[in-house]
């Protein structure tokens, strides 16, 4: 059967980043025209370098998504929209929580006004997260569960969310959202901790610097970026995920400490040392999660595949060959 995506024209926001460098590489292998859209901020993730294998099979525009009337532009005509762009840093967004409203509450309002003028028709996928639940009252963490954030990011990527369902709900945009937990792989940002910790823990293992584990024994879980990839494909193209909204997880939790052993097992080298939570951070910690994914399996058909060692294993070498390029 031939995919969905042959032929199809494709608009990835924040598109030169971490998961969405992985999702265009995946559509160029499904035969779409893409076009990614990325500011190139700094503290954002964004890298030429991320889809240089692909630069020849892919369109890029440096934009701000929160130019409206370019962004009509740049929706027109378009079949799927992967709406990625965003600030990620928890710690980031109480430092400067009026730039992390811009980047994730008036950046969808204008991607979505885009969309509701020039391209009705477009199918709408949002990267949400999971720190939008806050601290758990249960674990694991299904849909039910109530949201509220415990930073100025959680806050601001629910009112994306939001918007999303609410533009599907009054004007007939088709839109859904992926709730993502700890997503890692290929291309993330290992500079600092902004995007994953687990992405400064593997700098440091390269390096020849002890990790840093805070406190140790919370528990998370981990989904490989090409899992989640298929997330985004499979919601994009299901009737079912229009208005709804879905975990991604991955296949169960670990503790920190132990994720810290497995790392370096796989590295056959490094070290670890735990350190009690910094105060500034652990204000804003939401202890335990770990993910329910059971309404996208039984709703989507979608699970995970890539086991956690095997995905440390591949990021791991990718790190050990491309490090250069992420520092």
């Amino acid at each position: 059967m031939p995919s969905p995506f042959r032929g199809s024209r494709v608009l990835i926001t924040g598109g030169l980043g971490f998961i969405g460098s992985n999702l265009a590489r995946r559509l160029v292998e499904l035969e779409a025209e893409v076009l990614l859209v990325d500011s190139l901020v700094p503290e954002c993730g964004g890298l030429l370098f991320n889809i240089a294998d692909i630069q020849d099979n892919v369109t890029i525009e440096r934009a701000d998504v929160r130019g409206e009337q370019y962004m009509g532009k740049l929706t027109r005509g378009r079949d799927y929209l992967f709406n990625l762009a965003g600030q990620t840093s928890h710690f980031d967004s109480m430092r400067f929580p009026q730039q992390d409203m811009e980047m994730n509450c008036r950046a969808q309002l204008s991607v979505l006004e885009a969309c509701r003028q020039h391209s009705p028709d477009v199918r709408i996928v949002f990267a949400s997260t999971r720190q939008i639940y806050g601290r758990p009252d249960y674990l694991p963490v299904d849909e039910k569960h109530p949201v509220r954030p415990v930073d100025v990011n959680g806050i601001n990527k629910m009112a994306g969310e939001s918007y999303h369902l609410l533009y599907h709900r009054v004007y007939g945009l088709r839109a859904c959202a992926l709730r993502l937990t700890n997503t890692i792989g290929p291309r993330m940002r290992v500079k600092d901790a902004r995007q994953t910790f687990v992405g400064l823990w593997i700098r440091r293992l390269l390096q020849g610097e002890p990790i840093e584990v805070w406190d140790g024994e919370q528990r998370r879980d981990f989904t490989f970026v090409d899992d989640v990839v298929e997330a985004f494909l499979t919601a994009a193209t299901n009737d079912a995920a229009v208005g709804r909204v879905f975990n991604v997880g991955g296949d169960g939790p670990i503790s920190l400490r132990s994720l810290a052993e497995l790392l370096i097992d796989i590295n056959q080298g490094g070290e670890y040392v735990v350190r009690s939570y910094p105060r500034e951070y652990k204000r804003i910690d939401i202890g335990d999660y770990y993910t329910d994914s059971g309404l996208i399996r039984s709703t989507l058909g979608w699970a995970p595949h890539i086991l956690l060692r095997d995905a440390l294993t591949r990021t791991l070498e990718f790190y050990r060959e491309h490090l250069d390029h992420y520092l």
